[in-house]
């Protein structure tokens, strides 16, 4: 079993800087090193892992700034640089699996799951000896409601500035629509692992529009088993998510170590 584990890393973080978030998500600081670089580093550790292919954003100034900041980093951690995709998370692994070669299984893993333990990703290895397509879940804990949303009407109206002559940008309320059964249902983590043939089969077809990779095994009727994942393995989404993984992980943010150890 050899394995190539992809990692889409072509995104923006416009959501994550949009929310208060100074830089991209994956360049914050993580004990001293970018979330990225401790992404890449937990598959350097797992025998079965061949090679590593990290893919980066597809513009020409983009890449070269993406291989500039992170181009040493990976190299010294025997991992592949290559151009990701300019809109979709599946045009970035489509170009990925290109590089992917002499491997027998395919994991794709999120950049911005750092988290992820060893012992997850062994986990998933060994069913994937067994089962063609392989990911992690954890079951919904929550109740799931459902919910819509309507103009609130005039309960939203400001009188306020309405005197003032500023403009108000009609206001919407999320009302409940249905309480959502959650029996069987699973919150989906990675890396999700596929035999090789099967995860280049599911990226032939004529329509990649996915929320995740098995989404696109499943339509070609193949079986996907789910692992139990970890309530650890969270991915870095909101800039308050640097904190929980800060914690989850052990280390302390920049303001809390000596500055000649700072990143």
């Amino acid at each position: 079993m050899r394995i190539c584990v992809i990692i889409p890393a072509a995104g923006a973080s416009s959501r994550f800087q949009r929310e208060g978030g100074l830089r991209s998500k994956l360049d914050e600081d993580l004990g001293g090193k970018p979330v990225l670089q401790r992404t890449v580093e937990v598959f350097t550790k797992i025998d079965r892992v061949g090679s590593i292919v990290v893919a980066g954003p597809a513009g020409d100034d983009d890449f070269r700034e993406f291989k500039e900041k992170y181009g040493d980093k990976m190299a010294l951690l025997g991992a592949t640089l290559c151009r990701g995709g300019p809109a979709h998370r599946w045009e970035t692994v489509k170009n990925a699996l290109q590089h992917a070669d002499n491997c027998t299984h395919i994991a794709v893993h999120d950049a911005a799951r750092p988290c992820v333990s060893a012992a997850l990703v062994e986990r998933l290895f060994d069913a994937a000896e067994k089962h063609p397509a392989v990911i992690p879940g954890v079951a919904v804990p929550d109740t799931v409601k459902r919910a819509r949303e309507e103009d609130a009407g005039e309960e939203a109206h400001d009188p306020i500035a309405a005197i003032l002559g500023v403009t108000q940008e009609p206001k919407k309320l999320r009302l409940v629509q249905e309480t959502v059964d959650r029996t069987g249902l699973i919150l989906v983590q990675t890396p999700q692992v596929f035999e090789a043939d099967l995860l280049r089969r599911a990226y032939g077809q004529a329509d990649l529009t996915s929320t995740d990779d098995a989404s696109l095994v499943e339509r070609l009727g193949a079986r996907v088993v789910v692992v139990e994942g970890e309530a650890r393995n969270i991915k870095i989404t909101h800039p308050p998510d640097v904190d929980l993984a800060r914690a989850i992980l052990g280390f302390r943010g920049p303001e809390g170590r000596p500055t000649h150890k700072r990143f």
